[in-house]
């Protein structure tokens, strides 16, 4: 019963994002060379323009518009838009990088607790938000029974989060379920101030 309700449709893991182009052989390159995906064989049966890319365990299916004039207007960068976001081994190496590129960005920065997380968003030639990120300085708690009122959305201190997350094992530990504790925790990222 647990199992199905952490993980109703038993998912894996993100397998792809796909993402609608003025000109696929723009988007090709800029995935190629800005984030460092490679292309991959795609399917011979489909009738339409397209590419997949992979890297990072996730794949990024390129689809060429049908009506590329219609699409939506390249805005300026705003870190609260839809956006796919990455992990780096280096903030300062991403935005060295990014500058040598000439690409546009917007720096973030989110203090949770002590803990700093820098992020950089910039746009794909399509106006796709990209954010670059070191998140994984901000450990991951998951919400569950009353501690979404324990913890409000700006004040949640990280030993708050220690005691949601040491709870929330000792409750896995006591059900007598045979699985293992699923990965698949969603967790609510509300809080940050830029996302």
């Amino acid at each position: 019963m647990m199992e199905s309700m952490e993980n109703p449709l038993h998912l894996k893991s993100l397998n792809h994002i796909s993402l609608v182009c003025r000109s696929v052989e723009k988007s090709l390159t800029f995935y190629k060379t800005v984030l460092g995906f490679f292309p991959i064989r795609r399917p011979g049966s489909f009738n339409f323009n397209g590419a997949w890319l992979f890297n990072y365990g996730i794949g990024i299916h390129l689809l060429q518009s049908e009506d590329p004039e219609k699409m939506r207007k390249i805005s300026q960068i705003n870190p609260k838009d839809t956006h796919i976001s990455f992990q780096c081994e280096s903030m300062e190496t991403v935005e060295k990088k990014l500058k040598e590129m000439e690409i546009e960005y917007v720096k973030c920065r989110v203090e949770e607790g002590g803990i700093y997380i820098d992020q950089l968003f910039f746009h794909d030639p399509d106006g796709s938000m990209i954010e670059i990120c070191n998140c994984d300085n901000l450990p991951v708690i998951p919400l569950v029974d009353d501690s979404v009122r324990l913890c409000s959305r700006i004040n949640c201190n990280v030993h708050q989060q220690q005691q949601i997350l040491n709870h929330h094992q000792q409750q896995q530990q006591q059900q007598s379920v045979t699985c293992l504790p699923s990965p698949n925790i969603s967790v609510q990222e509300d809080y940050l101030h830029c996302a």
